[in-house]
C-alpha cells in the first residue's frame, strides 16, 4: 500500500519550482487582462474622429493612438533620420520633421519610411512639402529613456537616431517651444511616393494565454513527477 513520505532533497527542489511556475502562470494571466484592455483602448482610439493636438503631456497620455489633425508648416531643413526597417525587411529611415503649428508650438511628425538611397532630400524633392499643411496621424508618447539596453545610443552629431528622444532632437534642431509628444503620419500618400506613412503597427500580439497554460502545465507536470517518484521509492522500500 502506498504511503507518502516526502524526501528532503526532492521536496526542496519541487516545492519552490512549483510555486515559481504557478507564479509565472498567474503573472501571465494578469498580463493577459492588461493586454486585452490595451487592445480595446487602442481599438477605440483608432476609430475615433481626429482631434486637435492636446496642450499638455497629461492630456496627451490619455489620448495615445488617437488620430490628431494638426495644421502648420514643415521645416524640411531640420529633418531627422530614425533608423528603421520596412515591413518587407528593407533597411532605411523614418523621416521625422518639425511641424510649426499655427499656435507657434513645434511638433515632430514621423512622416514615414524611406529606403537608404533616398536619404538625400534631392532624390525625393516632390515629397518635401512646403506651405501650410494639414497632417493627420496617430498621437504617440515618447519613452522617457532608451527603451532597450540593446539599442545603440542615438548619434545627434551625425543625425542618426535609434529611438525617439524629443529633448535631444529639439536641442539638435534648435527648437524651443516643442510639444511633449509626436505623431506618426497616416497612410495619405506624399507626392512622389516618399516618405511612406502609416508605419505604426496597430495589431498587438497577445500570446499571454498560451504562456499561462504553458507555465501551469509545467507546474502540474513537476508535481506529478514528484508524486510518481515517491510512489516508486516507497514501493521499493516496502518490497525490502
Amino acid at each position: 500500500m502506498f504511503s507518502f513520505r516526502p524526501r528532503l532533497v526532492p521536496t526542496l527542489f519541487t516545492v519552490p519550482g512549483v510555486l515559481i511556475l504557478l507564479g509565472l502562470g498567474v503573472w501571465q494571466v494578469q498580463r493577459l487582462h492588461w493586454k486585452e484592455g490595451l487592445i480595446a483602448q487602442r481599438d477605440r482610439a483608432v476609430v475615433a474622429a481626429p482631434i486637435e493636438p492636446p496642450q499638455t503631456l497629461a492630456e496627451a497620455r490619455g489620448l495615445e493612438f488617437h488620430h490628431v489633425a494638426a495644421e502648420g508648416v514643415f521645416d524640411n531643413d531640420k529633418e531627422l533620420y530614425l533608423a528603421a526597417t520596412s515591413d518587407s525587411g528593407e533597411s532605411g529611415y523614418q523621416v521625422v520633421t518639425p511641424l510649426k503649428l499655427d499656435d507657434g508650438r513645434v511638433m515632430f511628425v514621423n512622416r514615414g519610411f524611406i529606403p537608404l538611397e533616398l536619404k538625400d532630400r534631392t532624390t525625393r524633392a516632390a515629397g518635401e512639402l512646403s506651405g501650410p499643411r494639414r497632417v493627420i496621424g496617430l498621437l504617440r508618447i515618447p519613452p522617457v529613456e532608451k527603451p532597450s539596453f540593446f539599442l545603440p545610443d542615438n548619434r545627434p552629431d551625425i543625425n542618426l537616431w535609434f529611438w525617439v528622444d524629443l529633448p535631444a532632437m529639439a536641442q539638435r534642431d534648435g527648437i524651443a517651444d516643442l510639444v511633449p509628444f509626436y505623431i506618426d503620419a497616416d497612410v495619405t500618400p506624399n507626392p512622389g511616393g516618399w516618405p511612406k506613412g502609416g508605419i505604426t503597427r496597430l495589431d498587438l500580439p497577445n500570446d499571454h494565454l498560451q504562456y499561462a497554460i504553458t507555465w501551469f502545465s509545467l507546474a502540474i507536470t513537476l508535481a506529478v513527477i514528484y508524486i510518481l517518484y515517491h510512489r516508486r521509492v516507497d514501493a521499493a522500500d516496502e518490497q525490502r
